[in-house]
């Protein structure tokens, strides 16, 4: 299945000033099949070694002598690294965390060997490890599940087509867009793990994905015998059931469990985070740029990886999913706003670490909240996020009002428009007219945001 991530590799291998690259993730996003697919497209040799399966290399990497750890990994290839159009892979890195300084010396002494490492806990690595990093001799890539148009690709390159070519000079033709929300509705329930696209592609058959989505949760559930005793490995439970029930809502400990201290708690929620199976979306005042500069770190609400695994958690199926209509659609489980969500993380692009915001205005009569807020150049944008066809703008307009924004997106199941909005707010001395464009996109086209924005922006 093709990735975007493609394309950036091929831009990374033909970098004449090319670093070691690091593949970051969550398990089983598709990291290791990727640079398998990338080498085989790109036909190159690929020399792939996984360091889960040879632990002693540690104490290899840690003499930092590219001659010795040369001849070790040849030995155990059987062929040599140095060689015309190969690409040296070192997966699971987090087996042996002395790889990361080591890629130093690769992009220093070695400059001519193209070489990917990937891991899924290295967050933990980093943290535990006292050994320097490579600054400035390293470059990551993120991964995330496969998006929405990812899934298009696969399915009907001409809706591709159609999302990837719209432009505001003509309309989609509702036969199109209504074939369109079909698929969406879809990638609901299948979500973006390669695997479960892979075997829903094959057999057509949505109960095929429920045994691939458990045994991936699964997978994640035992992981936390990695992370802490058998007391915490409750807690991380209790965290990683709790937050797919609660998409789009603040954060309070005590939501999760009355018993357990907020301390502890807090501590889950960060290895969750450690591990890219959960995302903080911080609140941030938006005043100006960059938009994480002034986060409220103890103000937040949480995406869960993937909004298919979302919903194998919650208990959905294609029986549930596809009978919601357009309110239950917004009330089961914030199921848009995890849609919107878990594409906006990879809004500034792969190089970039993922992260989100949203605004939060809370007065004694006169809350506000804004579900998500990114910046493109220096424009910054409130997000909406309504399930169905129509909704109050009342959070917009405070957030255009208080921040002088000159346009706003709505994300719904409504065609694409851009309308020019005029409102008289009220305020406690009386009203001032908002005035501001609101570009209105149906929730297929998140992975085309930015190059919308670009083109609004030249308008």
């Amino acid at each position: 299945m093709k990735r975007v991530a493609e394309t950036y590799l091929n831009k990374w291998l033909n970098n004449p000033y090319r670093k070691p690259l690091v593949i970051r993730g969550a398990r089983q996003v598709g990291k290791s099949t990727l640079i398998r697919q990338f080498a085989q497209n790109q036909n190159l040799v690929l020399n792939e070694i996984n360091l889960e399966q040879h632990f002693e290399l540690n104490d290899l990497f840690k003499t930092f002598n590219m001659d010795i750890i040369l001849k070790e990994l040849e030995g155990l290839l059987g062929k040599k690294i140095i060689a015309p159009d190969s690409i040296l892979f070192l997966d699971e890195i987090q087996a042996t965390p002395y790889v990361l300084p080591a890629l130093r010396y690769f992009y220093e002494e070695l400059p001519q060997v193209p070489v990917v490492a990937a891991g899924s806990l290295l967050e933990f690595v980093l943290s535990s490890h006292n050994f320097s990093m490579p600054v400035g001799r390293i470059e990551y890539m993120y991964l995330g599940p496969m998006t929405f148009e990812e899934y298009l690709n696969e399915v009907d390159q001409g809706l591709l087509r159609t999302v990837m070519e719209f432009d505001f000079t003509d309309t989609i033709p509702m036969t199109v867009h209504n074939r369109l929300l079909d698929r969406q509705r879809e990638f609901l329930l299948i979500g973006g793990m390669p695997e479960a696209i892979y075997h829903y592609l094959r057999s057509k058959q949505f109960s095929d994905i429920i045994p691939i989505q458990r045994s991936i949760i699964s997978t994640y559930l035992e992981d936390f015998s990695k992370y802490a005793s058998q007391n915490a490995r409750l807690r991380l439970q209790k965290v990683f059931n709790f937050v797919p029930r609660s998409i789009g809502k603040k954060m309070k400990y005590s939501n999760i469990s009355r018993e357990e201290a907020s301390r502890e708690l807090k501590t889950a929620i960060d290895l969750l985070s450690k591990a890219r199976i959960i995302y903080p979306v911080f609140h941030s005042h938006c005043s100006g740029l960059p938009l994480q500069a002034e986060i409220d770190e103890l103000t937040y609400k949480a995406l869960f990886l993937d909004i298919g695994l979302m919903n194998r958690v919650c208990g959905l199926d294609w029986l549930a999913i596809s009978s919601l209509d357009d309110r239950q659609l917004i009330n089961e489980g914030a199921i848009a706003e995890q849609f919107i969500g878990q594409h906006l993380l990879f809004f500034r692009g792969l190089n970039e670490p993922p992260e989100l915001c949203y605004w939060l205005r809370q007065q004694k009569s006169a809350n506000a909240e804004v579900d998500y807020v990114i910046s493109q150049g220096n424009l910054i944008t409130p997000i909406e996020v309504k399930a169905g066809k129509s909704g109050t703008l009342k959070s917009l307009l405070q957030f255009v009002f208080s921040k002088n924004a000159g346009a706003a997106v709505r994300f719904d199941l409504s065609p694409p428009s851009i309308q020019h909005v005029e409102h008289a707010l009220k305020q406690a001395d009386g009203s001032e007219t908002v005035k501001f464009d609101l570009i209105s996109l149906p929730l297929y086209m998140v992975g085309q945001l930015s190059r919308i924005l670009d083109l609004y922006r030249t308008l």
